[in-house]
């Protein structure tokens, strides 16, 4: 599909968000284990969406973009990713739900959704651990040791880019509390 085939009207607000992305502003606060204790990582990343649809469901059809992500520690940017994410962006036209199904090679998946007009430059979406809609799903080790227990993330739309902000509410074991895991970035159009 090409990026002119891309109308508000099926895609609504992921219309402007098709193509490669890329920020260096971006912000992870987390429990870091080497240290034993939280702080902030500044990171770069990109981010690739690729148009695709109608996928039918029955009566339902959704519009979407592919979605690739990966992000490199500020100070190991000739590393490998310290985090990637794969998936899809999805928005139904006529319920007007945009969500957003993505995997972590942790063991994690994700579906966050929330209701967003066609229109719409700032919503958000969320998702809950034991939903069977808007949920959250991880492997054993993790569910024991880090288990996510909701997700939500506020997404911000200007003619120059894109940002968000997203926090995942972690029940940590070896902190014995809930930790707040944040990520935050602002993203331009990629050059070339």
């Amino acid at each position: 599909m090409e990026l002119h085939e891309v109308t508000q009207d099926l895609f609504g607000p992921l219309a402007s968000l098709a193509g490669d992305w890329e920020g260096s502003d971006g912000l992870d606060f987390s429990f870091h284990h080497e240290e034993g204790a939280t702080g902030d990582t500044p990171y770069y990343e990109t981010v690739q969406f690729k148009p695709f649809g109608p996928v039918d469901n029955g009566s339902q059809s959704l519009y979407g973009l592919d979605y690739r992500m990966a992000a490199w520690r500020m100070t190991e940017l000739d590393d490998d990713p310290f985090h990637t994410e794969i998936g899809y962006w999805l928005y139904d036209p006529v319920a007007h739900i945009l969500s957003r199904c993505f995997m972590v090679p942790r063991g994690s998946v994700l579906i966050a959704s929330g209701q967003v007009a066609p229109n719409a430059t700032e919503f958000s979406l969320t998702a809950e651990r034991g939903s069977t809609t808007n949920g959250i799903l991880s492997n054993s080790y993790l569910d024991q040791q880090a288990r996510s227990e909701s997700y939500e993330i506020q997404i911000s739309v200007t003619d120059g880019g894109w940002s968000y902000e997203s926090t995942t509410v972690l029940a940590m074991a070896n902190l014995d509390k809930k930790l707040n895991h944040t990520d935050r970035n602002s993203l331009v159009r990629a050059k070339g």
